[in-house]
């Protein structure tokens, strides 16, 4: 089964977030928790890269990382849909091999579940 992810759009959805859950490794801090009126058939996750870590292509790079290893783990079922996420991506991100920040992502993302 194919599900549509869809971002957060609220300042105040990620302020819920921030003040909830975290769970935190070498390249990203992930936050999730469970927002009010929220659809639990499809998954709510952001992605936010910070200005710091480099020019807009290089920070575009590492969404397009977390986009892909997000829908593998859709795949698998490692995410539970009731829950929204958050995932801020550290400048450690960029200068590592997929496959490794893949592997240590799909750690945390057990842990959650």
């Amino acid at each position: 089964m194919k599900s549509k992810i869809f971002a957060l759009s609220k300042n105040e959805d990620f302020k819920t977030l921030l003040n909830q859950k975290k769970i935190s490794n070498k390249y990203v801090s992930i936050f999730f928790g469970k927002l009010k009126n929220k659809n639990t058939n499809k998954l709510n996750i952001s992605f936010v890269t910070k200005k710091k870590i480099g020019n807009a292509v290089k920070r575009n790079k590492i969404k397009r990382r977390l986009k892909n290893i997000t829908n593998e783990a859709v795949k698998k079922m490692f995410l539970k849909f009731n829950y929204s996420y958050l995932v801020i991506a550290k400048p450690t991100m960029l200068n590592n091999e997929y496959a490794i920040i893949k592997e240590t992502l799909f750690k945390d993302l057990e842990r959650i579940r």
